[in-house]
């Protein structure tokens, strides 16, 4: 059995290099803008362009209620999807293991900045923090990968102002029964006539399904099981539709939300703005 598993001082000299081309290179390429005018956004949803076919994923940018697309490669947004919908999987994955390895050099990831488009790419940027000396450490990355890896490292996601201005010519497609969509701390997905059977939900009750709720909405009383009712008084028919509703939130008011918890209907508000994130909200691994 110890020869299929290197031992932890071995893993440490295989990534020793790593980090020392992290500390001396890591200003290799430098932020475009400066890092205060990065606009923090939550990632909402993953789903493709119809016209190319190519993975997209939407960023919520609570100030303007806008959400924005960036295109993904295939395997960051099947990363991505796992993540949004939970998914425990039983041996760490591509973005999983560099989770791992940033907590193995005894740092943290922080911070994933989207900091620039330039001619059809995007480019994006780590910020990551050692534990023992406090230092940061910027390292240069795609941002699919940076994307995939904040969701499992619980760190805040910043947009450059421009990015969050430029439109692609793209038309954005849910990814229909398997949609999943996050905001306000809250993920939802279809209800299915499998899953109200099961869970007892009422049956001539519209909305989307909690399939996970963490901080504000959580201490709020919302659930896993819970049946979305409303948002402002809209009836959210698919997650696309909870997300927008969302959006549709008055610039600093709150969302005011009504939810079947299994026995009564409730009512709640929450703030719009962009969660902050945990890093024990990442996907469970079964080592």
């Amino acid at each position: 059995m110890a020869a299929r598993f290197p031992r932890i001082p071995l893993i440490l000299a295989l990534i020793a290099p790593l980090l020392a081309a992290a500390t001396f290179g890591a200003h290799a390429r430098e932020l475009a803008v400066h890092p205060d005018e990065l606009v923090p956004v939550e990632l909402a949803t993953v789903g493709f362009d119809r016209l190319s076919g190519a993975p997209v994923v939407l960023l919520r940018e609570p100030e303007s209620g806008d959400v924005v697309p960036i295109l993904v490669g295939v395997n960051e947004a099947r990363a991505i999807l796992m993540a949004l919908h939970d998914v425990s999987v039983r041996r760490p994955m591509t973005h999983d293991l560099m989770h791992s390895l940033v907590g193995a050099i005894d740092a943290r990831l922080e911070r994933v900045m989207v900091d620039e488009l330039r001619d059809g790419t995007y480019f994006g940027m780590l910020q990551l923090r050692k534990n023992a000396s406090d230092e940061t450490i910027m390292v240069d990355t795609r941002p699919s990968d940076g994307l995939a890896l904040a969701l499992r490292a619980g760190a805040m996601i910043l947009v450059a102002p421009a990015i969050l201005q430029h439109r692609p010519d793209l038309e954005f497609e849910g990814l229909q029964d398997d949609e999943v969509v996050t905001a306000l701390d809250i993920t939802v997905v279809p209800v299915t006539a499998e899953l109200r059977e099961a869970l007892g939900l009422p049956e001539d009750a519209e909305g989307v399904l909690v399939s996970r709720a963490r901080g504000r909405a959580a201490s709020a009383g919302i659930s896993e099981g819970d049946l979305i009712l409303s948002i402002n008084g809209e009836v959210p028919r698919s997650p696309m539709d909870f997300l927008e509703l969302v959006g549709e939130t008055s610039t600093g008011a709150r969302a005011r939300i009504r939810y079947w918890d299994g026995n009564e209907e409730q009512e709640v508000e929450l703030p719009t703005d962009v969660p902050m994130p945990r890093a024990e909200d990442g996907p469970r691994i079964s080592l």
